[in-house]
């Protein structure tokens, strides 16, 4: 079975939408108030926070990118 590759910004703007998503969950439950702007700072700040986090995952050595080709072997099929 192959892996996926790892893509830390994804990763990154999910956790801030699930964020959103249980303030928001709170507000319509009655656990607390949430201000109908909350979300944008939370959405704006995930967002350029995954853009970071993209880019340093894609500043890495080129040598790392390809160590996961080399494992794969010369004769096995990546089917």
């Amino acid at each position: 079975m192959l892996r996926h590759e790892f893509h830390p910004g994804k990763l990154v703007a999910g956790l801030f939408l699930l964020t959103v998503a249980v303030v928001y969950a709170g507000d319509a439950g009655g656990a607390w108030d949430a201000p109908w702007f909350v979300a944008l700072p939370l959405v704006m700040a995930g967002l350029f926070l995954a853009g970071v986090a993209a880019t340093i995952h894609g500043i890495r050595p080129r040598g790392a990118a390809r160590a996961g080709d080399r494992s794969q072997g010369a004769g096995e099929s990546r089917d």
